[in-house]
């Protein structure tokens, strides 16, 4: 492409020199976008779509772990916060769902 660039500004001077085509310019910058779709932003869509429905599917008896690093089990869940119990001396944090990074064990499998 820098060739193209440089013979083309040495071919003006004579008249001779013809312009690229301007798909031939724009040809890198679409592949370069559809690349970055594919490899980047698509698949933090996936991801993100996949963390959405895990704090959709929070239930009473989960143990999670906080974004913070708080480590409980889920007591009760409202609309968009969970009361949460931390340790063996039972403090209760209220925390919102999107705190929630992750479910460590699901309540049926505690049981």
């Amino acid at each position: 492409m820098l060739i193209r660039l440089l013979e083309g500004g040495a071919g003006a001077g004579n008249g001779t020199g013809g312009g690229g085509s301007i798909l031939g310019m724009l040809l890198p910058i679409v592949l370069i976008v559809v690349f970055m779709y594919f490899f980047m932003i698509r698949p933090q869509k996936k991801q993100d779509r996949e963390i959405q429905e895990m704090r959709n599917n929070l239930q009473v008896g989960d143990e999670i772990t906080t974004i913070g690093g708080i480590i409980g089990k889920i007591i009760s869940i409202k609309e968009e916060t969970c009361l949460i119990e931390t340790s063996g001396d039972k403090t209760k944090i209220r925390i919102l769902k999107s705190a929630v990074k992750v479910v460590d064990v699901k309540a049926e499998d505690a049981e």
